[in-house]
């Protein structure tokens, strides 16, 4: 009989799939209770008031599976359950349609002023010239992201007889053509799109994506949604053109600090705003405590759960051997990602040497893993990497090759864009860890982990020099550089890692330099 603790409030019609099953034992109490008994605990499910951390574990030596009923998983030390094998399930679309429909009502709310007009008639007011709105047919919507939520947005957008355009630098021209909607440049997106919405996750790269500097892009009378990430958009930047007058007006369901208080946007009539209600409906919440109670009942059964976001359990002796390649594949995809901007439509991924000996399908699916973290708005993980690839139209092939290149092992892969590929190759060496020692088509070596820049420029001298002196002019200290090149007089690249994120203003110098060639940001 399995032990399983719910921990925090769940829809009760939602753990059916657990009442059902006769050899679980449901346990609804809080991790707290003195008459919960720890140790005895197979499963616990939990939404985000428990923080399952590692404290919390080394109290739970029999638990197998943690399930979070619903999309965040902030609450929970991943890697902690990680070391001990336990798999960690979510639930990552089951506010899908929520969220969807959530913004789509902001949009219409917003085009026709139904919460202004709606306040008005409760105050015994009767304005009818007053609340004119616009309509939602022929207009050009921009959508910023087209994972799950975005692309659920531009069906449903089709339908009510809008333009869809697209900013996704990882959209390929197959997957925008089965959707019908236009795969754009975001500065496309920014001067094009009478209504813009964002639904990416919020990363370095996305936080602050709608600043100052792209909402002049924009124009005048143009509208903006939010009801992914508070701190897309630039909140500040956006007050300041509400104010003015170039917005016409913003629908916000997430803020950078929630709840948000004295907040500049909260003082315009035009700024309709929610208290982060997108996955709050019955059904979501229903659909993702079915979900993970689904999960949770499929991993007693001993078949393949499809929402884990760690590695699938496995004996110690296999995980031990695994886990320095799992770690390297993971650090390959995701250094793939960073370089590789456009739609990607193959990965090619070759094994060579002992780890060719290994599982490894792992291995695949952890370097997809990596190269989809931050690229999508959903958690792609070791069981599910195959068909996340496969949804995105991309292509994945796997062989075992003789050539090591020299070395003990290799993991190589080649992206295939539109007109161009991209090859990555690492390897794992026993106590100096992983390394990443091929770079499209430049011998190199270096350590993956921390700050990085890849710099592809011209061989010249005093490009270097160039370059450190930009990096000085701004403090920032350079921990490591590698540097590779092909022929003398040619194309060269190096490597350099920091100890801290480069500031963008140093990037853009250093972009503008005249041998620059590519320039790629990594943080792993």
């Amino acid at each position: 009989m399995y032990q399983v603790l719910v921990a925090d409030a769940i829809n009760a019609e939602g753990l059916q799939p657990l009442l059902d099953y006769a050899d679980a034992q449901l346990i609804e109490k809080k991790v707290t209770d003195a008459d919960v008994d720890l140790e005895k605990i197979d499963a616990i499910l939990v939404r985000s008031a428990t923080k399952v951390t590692e404290e919390l574990l080394e109290k739970m030596p029999q638990l197998k599976i943690i399930a979070r009923a619903g999309v965040g998983v902030d609450n929970i030390d991943v890697d902690a359950a990680t070391k001990r094998g336990i798999i960690v399930v979510n639930a990552p679309d089951g506010n899908t349609i929520s969220t969807a429909e959530h913004t789509f009502a902001m949009m219409a709310s917003l085009m026709r002023n139904i919460p202004q007009a709606h306040a008005s008639v409760k105050n015994m007011e009767w304005k009818r010239n007053t609340f004119v709105g616009n309509e939602l047919y022929g207009k050009a919507l921009g959508i910023v992201g087209l994972g799950r939520i975005g692309s659920e947005i531009a069906k449903r957008a089709k339908v009510f007889g809008m333009t869809v355009l697209v900013f996704d630098p990882f959209l390929t021209k197959e997957r925008a053509q089965s959707l019908n909607v236009q795969s754009c440049t975001l500065d496309e997106v920014l001067e094009q799109a009478d209504i813009i919405t964002v639904h990416t996750p919020l990363t370095s790269e996305t936080k602050g994506l709608i600043n100052e500097q792209a909402l002049e892009k924009t124009k005048k009378g143009v509208y903006f949604l939010n009801c992914a990430r508070g701190g897309i958009i630039d909140e500040q930047a956006l007050a300041v053109f509400i104010g003015n007058g170039h917005v016409a007006g913003a629908a916000l369901d997430v803020f950078e600090v929630e709840p948000p208080g004295e907040h500049p946007l909260l003082k315009f009539d035009n700024v309709i705003v929610t208290p982060h209600l997108g996955a709050s409906t019955k059904e979501a919440q229903l659909n993702v405590a079915t979900q993970v109670a689904q999960e949770v009942r499929t991993y007693f059964e001993d078949k393949p759960v499809t929402n884990s976001i760690n590695l699938p359990a496995m004996s110690k002796d296999i995980y031990d051997k695994i886990r320095p390649f799992h770690h390297l594949s993971k650090q390959i995809g995701s250094i793939l990602s960073q370089c590789v901007k456009e739609g990607v439509h193959e990965l090619s991924i070759t094994y060579a040497g002992s780890v060719s000996d290994l599982e490894t399908t792992y291995l695949t699916k952890a370097l997809l893993s990596g190269f989809f973290k931050n690229r999508i708005d959903v958690h792609v993980n070791e069981v599910n990497a195959l068909l996340t690839a496969k949804e995105r139209g991309i292509t994945v092939g796997e062989k075992i090759s003789t050539n090591s290149f020299g070395y003990a092992n290799s993991i190589t892969v080649t992206a295939k864009i539109e007109n161009r590929q991209f090859t990555l190759r690492g390897t794992y060496i026993d106590h100096y860890g992983p390394r990443i020692v091929y770079m499209n088509d430049f011998n190199i070596d270096f350590h993956p982990e921390g700050n990085l820049l890849y710099i592809q420029h011209m061989d010249r001298p005093g490009v270097i020099g160039r370059v450190g002196k930009i990096l000085g002019d701004h403090s920032i200290n350079i921990a490591t550089m590698q540097v590779g090149r092909k022929e003398a007089g040619g194309e060269a690249s190096m490597v350099l890692s920091f100890d801290k994120p480069l500031e963008s203003t140093a990037f853009e110098l250093l972009s503008k330099l005249d041998d620059i060639v590519i320039m790629n940001q990594i943080s792993l």
